[in-house]
């Protein structure tokens, strides 16, 4: 029982910090952002972005969600994405920036 309650414990822990940086991107600037009703996280250090999409996304869904992700690093960062430099998908995208 005990080890059922730290468990417990533990997920909703986790579950509050919401989304959680690749180690690369810890000390990055975090920007929380929504749109569309999909919620999303932009992690910027130096001329590296990551965004993370909060939530469960259904089939047919992740072209478009990868499309709004790819828009959001220019209009959060204030850079152009290196465009040649983006991996990842739907869940998570990497990517470098040419920043003024």
């Amino acid at each position: 029982m005990k080890h059922a309650i730290t468990l417990a414990v533990a997920a909703v822990t986790l579950a509050a910090c919401g989304a959680s940086p690749a180690p690369e991107f810890f000390g990055a600037t975090r920007t929380d952002i929504t749109v569309n009703g999909r919620e999303y996280t932009v992690f910027q250090k130096d001329e590296r972005v990551e965004v993370i999409r909060l939530g469960h996304a259904r089939r047919g869904e992740h072209q478009e969600i990868r499309a709004t992700m790819i828009e959001l690093i220019p209009k959060v960062t204030g850079c152009k994405l290196r465009d040649a430099s983006l991996q990842g998908d739907s869940g998570e995208m990497r990517g470098s920036l040419q920043c003024p």
